[in-house]
């Protein structure tokens, strides 16, 4: 099992496409007063910039940064050049984002005559001659620590877990190595005295799952090195969502209900494009204090219309927003169901089938004429 993870993937195509960047600290994110960076060179790293660092506290630790717009059209597009050379290889690929994926090598040493590990040193040399970035590699017996194992030495590392040395490996490393303990679980092991994965080692299962819940059975197998999961080379998508951050706080209901209906036509658009129909929406909302606030409701069939989302998140947005104010605004749709039963005419309900035939004419138009030909009245920008 092998895990491959672009090194600053951002930053490395700018930087591969700009060589005058080469010595400088790059950050690529919108520049705007709520923005976040999405990822920075490891020169930045230096200064403490990290990823989903508001951009304000970036500058402030680098203030000779590069500020670079994100281009993911271009990312988009040596992603795939990326995998296509993962399928000279195998398969079975299971993509995590578009800078990360999980290989599954079984196989493949008769078939290429070289081992995994030869396998993969070709291949981080092949995306550095052909594509010009670097990557970091891991390899091991299982999902888990291959990914761990690409994470230790990085950029261009590459490493090797062995299924002997697992437990003796993980037992000195903190419990936030585990795959899935994030700052809340971290801290609540620690306040429960539990710091390293080794002390985990240590624990029953059953005592595991009754203080932690789901999550115990996993801390308990994988500080064991233990993963029975295997590659998904097709993974299907969940939910689609879309959201949107504000430049400034927003409290009034009537432009917050503005700005969700676009958020509602891109979710809808995707819909439509990849043939789904989901029942469970979702909206989110983040307080100017970085609470976020979610709301789903379950429809009795499965929709894509942007005027059902909008009408389904319109009284959850009314009744949260009550004298808060707000920096993001989102809608999603999940529990994907048949496309025939999505918003099939009703006698009890004439809108839905009048909203649909309505959407259908203003597709059919943008198709023809582009996005901004045609819309709502709702969506109109104020003068």
């Amino acid at each position: 099992m092998a895990h491959l993870d672009c090194d600053a993937f951002y930053a490395a195509v700018e930087k591969r496409d700009r060589p005058d960047l080469a010595s400088k600290p790059v950050i690529v994110a919108y520049d705007g007063a709520r923005s976040v960076v999405s990822t920075c060179c490891y020169i930045a790293r230096i200064s403490g910039v990290r990823s989903a660092m508001p951009l304000f506290k970036a500058k402030k630790l680098c203030p000779e940064g590069v500020i670079i717009k994100p281009r993911m059209d271009v990312y988009s597009a040596v992603s795939k050049q990326i995998k296509a050379l993962f399928e000279e290889l195998t398969p079975l690929i299971e993509p995590l984002s578009l800078d990360e994926a999980f290989l599954d090598l079984s196989g493949t040493q008769k078939l290429h005559g070289r081992s995994a590990a030869q396998s993969m040193a070709w291949l981080a040399a092949e995306i550095n001659r052909t594509i010009g970035i670097t990557v970091s590699v891991g390899l091991s017996y299982n999902k888990s620590l291959a990914k761990l194992a690409s994470d230790l030495d990085k950029p261009e590392g590459f490493a090797v877990i062995g299924e002997e040395e697992a437990m003796r490996f993980l037992a000195p490393r903190p419990v936030s190595d585990i795959w899935g303990v994030g700052k809340a679980l971290n801290r609540k092991l620690s306040s429960d005295g539990i710091t390293t994965i080794g002390q985990l080692q240590h624990r029953d299962e059953a005592d595991l799952v009754a203080r932690y819940g789901l999550m115990g059975s996993r801390l308990f197998h994988f500080s064991r090195g233990q993963d029975d999961r295997s590659v998904k080379s097709h993974r299907k998508a969940k939910s689609i969502s879309a959201e949107t951050t504000f430049s400034t706080d927003i409290e009034d209901t009537g432009i917050l209900r503005k700005r969700l209906w676009p958020l509602c036509e891109r979710v809808s658009e995707r819909l439509k494009r990849s043939g789904k129909a989901g029942k469970t929406i979702t909206l989110k909302l983040k307080t100017g204090d970085f609470k976020t606030l979610t709301r789903s409701h379950t429809l009795s069939r499965p929709t894509q219309l942007a005027e059902t989302l909008y009408q389904e998140a319109v009284p959850h947005l009314e009744k949260a927003a009550e004298g808060r104010n707000f920096r993001l605004i989102g809608i999603g749709i999940s529990s994907f169901g048949d496309l025939e039963d999505a918003d099939t005419p009703d006698l009890l309900d004439r809108k839905t089938s009048k909203n649909k035939d309505i959407e259908a004419a203003i597709d059919a138009v943008r198709e023809k004429f582009g996005s901004g030909i045609i819309g709502k009245g709702r969506g109109l920008k104020p003068d």
